[in-house]
């Protein structure tokens, strides 16, 4: 057997090699051992490691938010609901799937079994639609309660929210149904990919490239398409709110307040710029590699690409804590609160009775209402005679 799977250059040396084996009535097991992969060893170590490494921060980061999220109401909104979501699906995707693709880099027999070679793949495969779908949401939400801020109260309500989120998870794994029944390719090992995965069905058909073309460009469409509006409408605003403004007059070193604002927006306006950026590089940097190998060399000709794209995979299971944690300051105090700083905790807790969980109460809504202000700019902008008070958000709506 070792002679046999030997590295085949081309796509019919291995269909031969297949039909010999099923022609010989073999009985025994089809997974590729490790002295026979096409991958080579440092790049199984390599790749065995770091996604071992991922799956630990991804299970410890998600965790932790999922935790921070549904115990603190100060860092509990709208958009929490669909990062719980993504919290949810990213773990499950740690906590099942990883175990079984960072052992398949060293050895892969757990494939012999028929009920795992068939969940571990839909396991992945929906997981990673429910957390492209829930960056969607995000983006999603921020854009209607920017570009269209008296919907949002309508559309945001808690059974609208819940619908959403089941959406979101019964379309991810209602796509796989067909290749669960085997109506459109099939969950099965796949030689080349030398783990479970979809392969071609006795037609020849197979659902991989639809599912990672569409998954990946119906998130993107929508988050470049809603991040182009808000730009615009933000852009759009400060320029109105400018104009019915009264004419600039001397500076006075006595007025200060005019200058703190607007060095505030400012502050506000970048630190929204860098989020959007990161969330959106990161979804670029960790599905279009996957994306383009998967469409490009289905037949595994570059076996080092697929494997760098698996893994920017995965690490998209653990980039999302990283990005709505640490640059959140809020997220930060929630993580400590969680892990081990009582008086953090105190800062967080609704009905703190300490002087310094009042302080910090305090501080964090200044910070709160800091970070709104892009938010109300665009409302009063967009209708500069209302009354500014009754466009105001909940006191725990940031704008990302």
């Amino acid at each position: 057997m070792t002679e046999n799977f030997e590295y085949l250059p081309n796509m019919d040396d291995r269909v031969s090699l297949l039909s010999q084996v099923i022609m010989n009535g073999a009985n025994h097991s089809m997974i590729v051992s490790s002295e026979d992969s096409r991958f080579p060893q440092p790049l199984r170590i390599f790749a065995a490691t770091t996604a071992i490494l991922i799956m630990i921060t991804g299970l410890v980061g998600n965790f932790l938010t999922i935790i921070a999220l549904c115990k603190y109401p100060k860092v509990r909104n709208v958009a929490a609901a669909f990062i719980v979501s993504l919290c949810v699906a990213d773990f499950i995707f740690c906590l099942f799937v990883l175990p079984f693709d960072s052992i398949r880099f060293i050895n892969a027999s757990w494939a012999d079994v028929k009920f795992l070679c068939h969940l571990v793949p839909f396991l992945r495969y929906g997981n990673v639609g429910v957390s492209l779908l829930s960056v969607a949401a995000i983006t999603v939400n921020r854009y209607i309660m920017i570009a269209h801020h008296g919907l949002y109260a309508k559309v945001y309500k808690k059974h609208w929210i819940a619908s959403m989120i089941l959406v979101c998870w019964c379309f991810s794994y209602g796509m796989q149904v067909p290749t669960l029944l085997g109506a459109w390719g099939k969950f099965d090992y796949d030689v080349n990919l030398e783990t479970c995965s979809i392969v071609k069905d006795a037609h020849g058909h197979s659902s991989k490239a639809f599912l990672f073309v569409m998954g990946f460009l119906i998130p993107c469409i929508m988050i470049v398409g809603c991040y182009a509006i808000i730009f615009w409408v933000v852009h759009s605003s400060e320029s109105r709110m400018r104009k019915h403004a009264a004419p600039p007059t001397i500076k006075s070193p006595h007025s200060p307040r005019k200058d703190t604002k607007e060095i505030k927006q400012r502050r506000s306006e970048w630190r929204i710029t860098k989020m959007v950026l990161a969330i959106f590089l990161s979804f670029v940097v960790c599905y279009l590699p996957i994306t383009i190998v998967k469409v490009a060399d289905s037949t595994v000709d570059h076996p080092t690409l697929h494997v760098v794209g698996y893994l920017l995979l995965y690490f998209a299971s653990c980039v999302n804590p990283i990005i709505y944690v640490i640059m959140n300051k809020q997220y930060r105090q929630a993580y400590a609160g969680v892990i081990c700083c009582s008086r953090i905790r105190a800062s967080l807790t609704p009905h703190g009775s300490s002087a310094p969980a009042q302080n910090n109460l305090q501080q964090d809504h200044s910070r709160d209402s800091y970070s709104r202000t892009m938010v109300s700019t665009v409302s009063v902008a967009m209708n500069p005679m209302s009354n500014p008070t009754t466009r105001n958000l909940g006191n725990n709506e940031m704008i990302i």
